[in-house]
């Protein structure tokens, strides 16, 4: 018996060589060496148990201190992809990264890395993705949405603020979805759904 229907069955595929690099400059430090905040964030690997979907893994204030110290450069757009690039899409054995639907041009953060004040934490920080859905009319946009949501506030630090869009003419629903992604109450209940929560849990697997 087949399948349901695929919003997309020939998508437009990157291969990993064509995904933008980390830009970020690293520590002169050998591989025994102190990890960076985002080197932490970013060696999590998912377990067998349920996600928890409602806790952060952010540092504990015990270990912001010390993390703090070790880090040397500000959160930049190419942090951020790097977290949320990796997610699975929901239909394809692919990423979001490799079928363009982050991109790194997409993301914006104000105020910008290196602006003044911007690595204070008390800081107020906004990150703004834009997603493109790879067809108008994708059922799973708001799916996307959520999980790009999720990834990015378990890893950044509390003063960061995500929202998240449906970049305008890439869907024939932008602004219903975007709405749906920007209303707390909306996300927090859709974010009580044991289905959606397990699509999600897929979806994120593959984040490093």
């Amino acid at each position: 018996m087949d399948g349901p229907a695929l919003d997309n069955a020939n998508p437009t595929l990157l291969s990993l060589d064509q995904l933008p690099s980390r830009q970020r400059k690293r520590a002169a430090a050998g591989s025994n060496g102190p990890e960076t905040r985002f080197d932490h964030i970013l060696s999590l690997k998912h377990s067998s148990a349920p996600l928890d979907l409602s806790s952060s893994l952010w540092p504990s204030s015990d270990e912001d201190e010390r993390e703090s110290e070790l880090t040397e450069e500000p959160i930049d757009e190419q942090e951020i992809y790097d977290l949320i690039s990796t997610i699975s899409d929901p239909e394809h054995p692919a990423t979001l990264g490799q079928f363009s639907v982050v991109k790194l041009e997409d993301i914006h953060i104000s105020p910008p890395p290196g602006a003044a004040g911007a690595s204070d934490p008390d800081t107020l920080t906004q990150v703004l993705v834009d997603l493109e859905p790879t067809v108008d009319h994708c059922s799973l946009a708001t799916v996307i949405g959520l999980a790009v949501r999720v990834r990015l506030e378990a890893a950044l630090p509390p003063n960061y603020r995500v929202d998240i869009r449906v970049k305008e003419g890439t869907h024939k629903q932008d602004d219903q979805v975007t709405k749906q992604l920007s209303d707390k109450e909306r996300v927090a209940a859709a974010l009580e759904n044991d289905t959606l929560k397990g699509v999600l849990e897929k979806m994120l697997e593959t984040c490093k």
